[in-house]
């Protein structure tokens, strides 16, 4: 597993960790204090602001579960990754992908997020 497939399977974690006080020690692990987040439906910078946004996540999408979509291509300081919402197993209800980008301690200073797959309105 390369360091990049360790990061990422962390980054996941975060977003499927549903206990308040443990998804916050995993943020504050994985994530630079300043981080940005951005995708077509929200961006925010900081720590505080990210961690309410996967709370607001999660309340909007109950019971299911961010999993890999597939390998991730890393270079530099930056990789992109597929990733699957849904139940597991089963169908994915949202499927999207992310650039994540890191710092020079190793934590991610920056995510990129674009959806390619999302339910109908």
């Amino acid at each position: 597993m390369s360091d990049f497939d360790s990061v990422v399977a962390r980054y996941l974690a975060v977003w499927n960790e549903t206990d308040a006080a443990a998804r916050r020690k995993r943020i504050d692990d994985l994530f630079a204090e300043d981080v940005r987040y951005v995708d077509p439906l929200a961006a925010v910078t900081g720590r505080d602001a990210l961690d309410g946004l996967i709370g607001a996540v999660q309340q909007q999408f109950p019971g299911l579960t961010f999993s890999p979509g597939g390998a991730v291509d890393a270079h530099h300081e930056q990789a992109r990754f597929t990733w699957n919402l849904g139940a597991v197993p089963g169908e994915a209800l949202v499927v999207g992908f992310d650039v994540a980008e890191l710092d020079a301690d190793g934590r991610i200073q920056q995510v990129l997020g674009f959806l390619d797959k999302v339910p109908a309105a």
